[in-house]
């Protein structure tokens, strides 16, 4: 499973990339898979400090992030079928992915 190491880690202080941050110019998304997205809350507002775990195919626990400011997350992956799992003070979600080469976008609601 190709996630970057970066993404794999949480928490203030930790060495994962702002995640409200663009992409950085050296990704070359006709060789990579990134997934990326949005929590939100019932009222559609974003949630920052989400925890958002990525699940491989199998339901395994790969990586996790905490979403910035815009209450977005990314992870590096490979090709495949994916579970991302957000949890926050405005309740949980969950959904599939799909992720083929390139930019897959989601977004996740939250509700209790």
């Amino acid at each position: 499973m190709a996630v970057d190491a970066n993404t794999a880690l949480s928490g203030a202080g930790c060495g994962a990339p702002e995640q409200d941050t663009a992409l950085p110019a050296s990704v070359d998304l006709e060789k990579e898979t990134v997934l990326t997205g949005t929590v939100v809350n019932d009222e559609g507002d974003v949630v920052q400090g989400a925890y958002v775990r990525l699940l491989d195919g199998s339901g395994e626990f790969t990586a996790e992030v905490v979403t910035g400011e815009g209450g977005q997350f990314r992870f590096f992956a490979a090709p495949g079928k994916w579970t991302l799992r957000a949890l926050s003070r405005f309740g949980d979600a969950t959904g599939e992915l799909e992720a083929a080469r390139g930019l897959n976008e989601t977004k996740l609601a939250v509700s209790r």
